[in-house]
């Protein structure tokens, strides 16, 4: 070589070697859960008796990693099933349990209700007088008051025990009795509870999401985020926002380090700040399984970073996975530790080749903000669509959008909640500077989440699944060469805006002449009334705004002359900001019954600044082509009619209308029950309807004199697919059928419209 001259040197390959026992680690849990005792012995005797033969210390390391955890998996899932509370589970005994918690008690809204849910190690149970030691996995399901009772209390709570979920490791106890705080929490996690009040309490003059934002970026404490914002996140591929995740802990740690090196401090010195700033973390946000498994990976991007750090990076991520699976061999099952790794490992063998790829014709920072959400976005991609059904397109550009706040609004919530508890004036201007930024991430996610095709579905098949991977190892593969050219990469990236800004082309969507959809919302209603030129009138808004507003958005309805909700179980008003959102709206009906409370609540926020009021009985209107009658609920009392009836006092609450569009009579149910059902029918007398929306999902519960009598033609149920209730039922579509009506359903057909062409009722389908 010349003297002077200088050639580039080769990028090192990262050592993947200690990939091979990570993966094995991960591979032999899964077996020791899923495979019976002697196939694990037969697959580990064939492993062993290949690498004696190779002589292959890199194979017998793998095979040794395999074989201790499938044996850590098969013991847990052993010891497990032998514990004393799993053999009372089976039996489904009343019993008493001394129980630490290992999660904080969280209140979550129910289709009858709240409830309580919390996880816990049981450590002594009382059944039938007899008391004894015991160590097992638990669920604990109650209600009540449970507020003096927080992660690493020990309590007594006394109920009766349910088995295991099918593939779960914990039994379940449920309770309508509030525990009994039998030890506080050790005073580690006391001090640490203190600074989590303190970052609520700091964040509290700002709006009222931001202020329940910020506790989400620093701590993951998503507690008193509204459904319709976590729904926004998870469409907008921002959910890791609002979760303790790598990022928390990389933004909190990277910030100690960034002031120990302020302050003078070098070498090992920033290795001992950086450990402690990860136990610190760790105990800030409890140590749960799901903190340990982001402390971990939220380590390895820190290694990751500086010079060599994608060698180390990798080595980082393969002893994380190896040590976090051998010590926990449930992390193995865990949907977010391979999510976490996932993007983790798509970071440090993605990022950096699209980073050098984008760096050849923009600044490096740009370059570098790109790369690392879209490698991450891309790793994740196949995992998340089978678990939620939908890929989000506009994951990457939210990402890169919120960047700039994400680590101010972090850094600054938790410099807020350390300050309150001493200064707190200080506490609360740092707060409200955090919550500044997180009313930003909310704008953004809420935009992102708007967007026609922000989020598209996709099958969870094998097949679909499979070629999903395909395409995104193709673009993993390909993203290099293409975006090193910035001509082609802005075209892609302006053809990209377009699609997702401009809603796709339907086809043949709405047809001609529709007077009714039913959307297909999830488990739920959601139902469209035509009222001409852009209006409509909307009867319930199912579980998910952004499915709901995408129905209308297909359908082109801008205007909301009338909105309709007839009880208020989640299944029919959590997607009420959807069917709000770029809409003019005139007026709410809701019952009277307000039931469950904290749905109604949620209903008040939602629809601030609307009229809302309660129909009288027999209340009749038009607006447009459609017009209608309020039929149910008649009982001046909701309550009192329930507690007579003995149904289901929300469901037997819902509004009734009876409606009619272009000559077509329909009746629309809600979810009323038997009781309601029969109250109807004996004070509306002989009813007949073209089109009956089947009250309840198409529930088991009916009464076949009022549906039989309606003389409908045309049955349509509102349900989602595969879900847990089993709507509808085969006892009610015999029902129907013996009925003489013809049944769609939302869960098989997608959206169903009604329709009148030539003076002739017909029903189109969507799928």
């Amino acid at each position: 070589m010349t003297a002077g001259v200088t050639e580039p040197v080769a990028a090192r390959r990262p050592d993947l070697r200690l990939l091979l026992p990570a993966l094995a680690a991960w591979g032999g849990a899964l077996a020791g859960f899923g495979l019976p005792a002697w196939a694990v012995v037969s697959l580990l005797a064939l492993g062993a008796a290949v690498a004696f033969h190779e002589r292959s210390l890199l194979l017998t390391a793998v095979v040794a990693v395999a074989g201790a955890c499938a044996v850590s998996a098969s013991l847990r899932v052993e010891g497990n099933e032998r514990s004393l509370v799993v053999d009372a589970a089976r039996d489904h005994s009343f019993v008493e349990l001394v129980v630490v918690l290992t999660t904080d008690p969280t209140t979550r809204v129910g289709r009858f209700g709240d409830y309580v849910v919390a996880r816990g190690k049981a450590q002594e149970i009382t059944r039938a007088g007899v008391s004894a030691r015991t160590r097992a996995p638990l669920l604990l399901l109650g209600s009540g008051d449970w507020g003096e009772a927080s992660f690493g209390s020990t309590i007594r709570v006394s109920g009766r025990l349910a088995p295991p979920l099918v593939g779960g490791s914990e039994a379940r106890l449920s309770t309508t009795r509030p525990p009994v705080v039998l030890e506080p929490p050790p005073g580690t996690l006391g001090a640490a509870a203190v600074v989590r009040q303190g970052v609520r309490a700091a964040a509290a003059g700002s709006g009222p999401v931001a202020r329940e934002l910020v506790p989400g970026l620093v701590v993951g404490d998503d507690a008193g985020l509204p459904t319709d914002v976590i729904g926004d996140f998870r469409d907008a591929g921002l959910t890791h926002l609002t979760a303790v995740s790598g990022t928390n802990l990389t933004l909190v740690v990277g910030f100690l380090l960034l002031v120990a090196r302020w302050c003078g401090v070098r070498g090992r010195g920033l290795l001992v700040v950086g450990a402690l700033g990860v136990v610190g973390f760790v105990l800030l946000a409890r140590p749960e399984p799901s903190v340990v498994r982001a402390a971990a990976m939220g380590t390895v991007a820190l290694m990751g970073l500086g010079s060599d750090g994608r060698e180390r990076g990798v080595r980082a991520l393969s002893v994380a996975v190896l040590v976090l699976v051998l010590v926990d061999p449930w992390l193995a099952r865990s949907p977010g530790f391979a999510l976490s790794a996932s993007a983790t490992a798509g970071i440090l063998f993605l990022g950096p080749p699209t980073r050098d790829a984008l760096a050849r014709w923009m600044p490096r920072w740009a370059a570098e903000a790109l790369a690392v959400p879209w490698a991450a976005q891309l790793a994740c991609t196949p995992l998340v669509a089978a678990l939620s059904g939908s890929v989000s397109l506009v994951a990457v550009a939210a990402n890169v959008l919120v960047a700039p706040v994400v680590g101010p609004a972090t850094v600054l919530g938790l410099l807020g909640g350390v300050l309150w508890p001493l200064v707190p004036f200080v506490g609360a201007a740092l707060g409200r500077c955090a919550g500044a930024c997180a009313s930003w991430i909310i704008l953004v996610a809420d935009r992102a989440a708007g967007l026609p095709t922000g989020a598209v579905a996709w099958p969870t098949g094998p097949l679909a699944l499979t070629g999903l991977t395909a395409l995104c190892l193709g673009l993993a593969l390909g993203a290099p060469r293409f975006l090193a050219h910035r001509g082609r990469t802005v075209v892609a990236a302006l053809l990209a805006v377009s699609v997702m800004v401009r809603p796709p082309p339907h086809p043949g969507w709405p047809p001609d002449g529709w007077v009714l959809v039913a959307c297909d919302v999830g488990q739920g209603d959601g139902l469209v009334l035509n009222a001409g030129n852009g209006a409509a009138v909307v009867v319930d808004t199912g579980p998910d705004p952004r499915l709901m507003d995408h129905c209308l958005r297909r359908l082109h309805i801008d205007r909301l002359p009338l909105v309709v909700l007839t009880h208020f179980h989640a299944d029919h008003v959590d997607g009420l900001p959807g069917a709000l959102r770029g809409r003019s709206v005139d007026e709410v009906f809701v019952t009277a019954l307000r039931d469950p409370a904290e749905g109604a609540e949620q209903v008040d926020r939602d629809a601030a600044g609307l009229r809302v009021r309660v129909p009288a009985y027999g209340e009749t209107g038009s607006v447009g082509g459609v017009s209608w009658q309020v039929v149910g609920p008649s009982h001046p009392d909701p309550i009192a009619s329930a507690a007579v009836d003995e149904g289901s006092p929300a469901n037997d609450a819902s509004l009734v209308l009876l409606v009619e569009v272009r000559g077509v009579r329909m009746l629309l149910t809600g979810d009323a029950e038997p009781p309601a059902q029969e109250r109807l029918d004996r004070e509306l007398g002989p009813l007949t309807v073209d089109v009956l929306k089947v009250p309840h999902h198409g529930s088991r519960h009916q009464s076949e004199e009022f549906l039989a009598g309606l003389g409908a033609r045309l049955a349509l149920v509102s349900a989602g697919e595969d879900n847990q209730y089993r709507h509808p039922s085969a006892s009610t579509l015999d029902l129907l059928g013996r009925a003489g009506m013809t049944v769609r359903r939302t869960d098989r057909d997608g959206d169903v419209a009604v329709l009148v062409r030539d003076g002739e009722l017909r029903v189109a389908t969507s799928d």
